[in-house]
């Protein structure tokens, strides 16, 4: 159980406003923020004078994938599903340990690993999932090789993604993922990196099918995520009522106006194409991926100073895939050379927690919401910079009311 803590002398960093505001305490009581406030006391509470440090919500990732702890997505399907499990335990605890006390899974996590962790079984960020992400045949996640016919759709297959076609055939797919309890329905838009036989610059499912799967998810009091880069797949998600928009590089201005029109949200991931132009030969990248990244990389950025300017929703991701899932800090200082660092904060804070349905729980530090907490020596709006290094800079991470890194001074 949690226990009463009164956080003296912290500077509290307002997602929502963009403002550090010091000289206040903050009042942790079973799980949640109880006041935040110049003047509150607390008898009882143990008192813990941060001397200045800031204080802010914990971090959310919308874009992660705890199953892929190799770039060969093709081979992953292989293997078996405990050993990816235990992979997968491994490397929420580092992502906890780096801040992000909520991720969003959008293809491979499923209702296991979100009960693992809601009941303590490990550490890690609470996830919101989306099961298997949804594909047409030769699709982003149809992972088989040109020559092969058969593929395994099993849901213990610990692979992304489940191929399917046709109307009937893509509603009987989301559903089945709504079915473990999927807080949103992942479907591919477009063609992507790390896929074998697909172009970037394709357009995948139909019209029909992409609202036909809007249609059930909206059926279920869900939503639709879906992995677009080209102007054309992102207008084309959108229209048929695609909530969010993952990676987006390719958008243009007409997609900005059917952002705004909808009030969708975009999720970048800009971090991943510098890192699989680096690195991601080392883990797994066949030269064909390696050149289908290099198509993306550089329009990224431009992307998105683009939604930036237009006042699109955007949210944090980072999409890493391997050993390159350390890196998840670095989308912070990429965002920061070309927008304000109040905006890349409040994206992986408050938006997050609009696009996850949970703005009046997490994101904040205001009475009331989850006591998901960070403290963190400098100030992250003069340098975002801080918010990269935590192993210098973060001295605690506490979720829902308990430490889960660092110490209570």
């Amino acid at each position: 159980m949690s226990e009463t803590v009164l956080f003296a002398n912290a500077a509290v960093l307002d997602t929502a406003a963009g403002v550090l505001v010091a000289g206040q305490r903050v009042l942790v009581r079973g799980g949640e923020i109880a006041a935040v406030g110049s003047e509150v006391e607390a008898a009882g509470a143990r008192v813990v004078d941060l001397g200045g440090r800031t204080l802010m919500p914990g971090l959310i990732d919308c874009h992660v994938h705890v199953n892929a702890h190799t770039a060969d997505l093709a081979g992953l399907g292989d293997q078996s599903p405990a050993y990816v499990a235990v992979k997968a335990a491994i490397e929420l605890r580092e992502m906890l340990h780096r801040g992000f006390t909520t991720v969003r899974d959008p293809g491979g996590a499923d209702f296991g690993i979100h009960d693992a962790v809601a009941e303590g079984l490990i550490d890690g960020p609470r996830v919101f999932f989306g099961g298997k992400a949804l594909s047409q045949t030769g699709g982003h996640v149809d992972m088989r090789p040109r020559g092969r016919a058969v593929s395994d759709g099993h849901h213990c297959c610990p692979d992304l993604g489940l191929v399917c076609d046709g109307v009937d055939g893509v509603r009987k797919a989301a559903r089945e993922q709504l079915r473990t309890g999927a807080h949103h329905v992942k479907i591919m838009l477009s063609g992507g990196v790390a896929s074998p036989t697909d172009r970037i610059d394709s357009t995948q499912f139909s019209i029909e099918e992409i609202r036909a799967i809007v249609e059930e998810a909206e059926a279920a009091n869900r939503y639709v995520a879906g992995h677009a880069y080209t102007a054309r797949a992102i207008n084309r998600g959108l229209e048929a009522g695609v909530r969010s928009i993952e990676h987006g590089n390719l958008l243009d201005r007409s997609s900005l106006d059917l952002f705004l029109e909808h009030d969708a949200f975009l999720v970048p991931t800009l971090v991943t194409y510098r890192r699989m132009s680096i690195e991601g030969a080392d883990y797994g990248l066949s030269p064909a991926n390696l050149a289908k990244n290099e198509i993306v990389l550089d329009a990224g950025l431009k992307a998105l100073e683009l939604a930036h300017g237009a006042g699109v929703n955007l949210c944090y991701g980072s999409d890493l895939l391997g050993g390159m899932r350390k890196h998840q800090l670095d989308e912070f200082a990429i965002r920061g050379a070309v927008i304000p660092a109040a905006d890349v904060i409040r994206s992986a804070t408050v938006t997050a927690a609009q696009l996850l349905g949970e703005e009046d729980r997490i994101g904040r530090v205001a009475p009331g919401f989850a006591a998901d907490l960070l403290v963190v020596d400098g100030d992250p709006l003069a340098d975002i910079g801080v918010l990269t290094d935590p192993e210098a800079n973060l001295d605690l991470v506490m979720q829902g009311g308990k430490v889960k890194a660092g110490a209570l001074g």
